[in-house]
């Protein structure tokens, strides 16, 4: 079974300030969105990778990706799984502010912490908490592992995809960084024994 992440693509546009978006900032694909949405699409079809399932998370940014990525892959748009565990993080009161806001209230280490090293700060107001996101992880995982799609993609967001990383990688001995940048993917193969990662933020554009 091949098992591909996709993070969905920008949600900001030239001249706007990016912000914490999280769960409850529900922001569409901006036009580069669209386009690193079609790039994967693309991708995947010049290597044969039709998947047999696909699965968004909820909010507009993954739904459209999704919806995109099927049309290009032949999938009808509403054979698309809806999955509540791959819907973002709300990044409670961090959401919709700036680096700058936030590095102001808290510092930049614990961004720092967060990007580099997926370590939630402490006094954070996220949810849900990091080991149900690593729940969430092993049980989507699972019950993929114990169906009998063949190849099979996922949409999700670079806080949901960073608990994935973390089962795929867990027993490795060097691991890339655990974030997935707008419009880049992931693979990994499972052999019916363990997860087998082949690439990890790869960008179809440049591929």
């Amino acid at each position: 079974m091949k098992i591909i992440l996709a993070r969905h693509g920008n949600t900001f546009g030239p001249g706007d300030t990016p912000v914490w978006v999280g769960a409850k900032e529900d922001l569409p694909l901006v036009e580069k969105g669209l386009n690193q949405s079609k790039a994967i699409g693309n991708w995947l079809a010049a290597r044969g990778l039709v998947p047999d399932r696909i699965i968004a998370g909820p909010l507009k940014r993954t739904r459209t990706g999704a919806e995109i990525l099927s049309d290009i892959l032949g999938y009808a748009a509403e054979k698309i799984d809806i999955e509540p565990r791959l819907k973002e993080i709300d990044y409670g009161s961090w959401g919709g502010k700036s680096d700058a806001e936030i590095e102001a209230l808290f510092g930049m280490s614990v961004i720092e912490d967060w990007r580099e090293r997926t370590i939630v700060p402490a006094d954070a107001d996220w949810s849900p908490s990091p080991d149900q996101l690593k729940a969430n992880a092993r049980s989507v995982l699972a019950e993929l592992t114990a169906s009998d799609a063949e190849t099979v993609l996922l949409i999700s967001s670079n806080g949901i995809l960073r608990y994935f990383h973390e089962v795929w990688y867990l027993n490795a001995d060097i691991a890339p960084s655990a974030k997935v940048k707008t419009g880049h993917m992931c693979l990994a193969e499972w052999d019916g024994v363990a997860f087998l990662p082949q690439f990890w933020n790869l960008d179809p554009a440049t591929e």
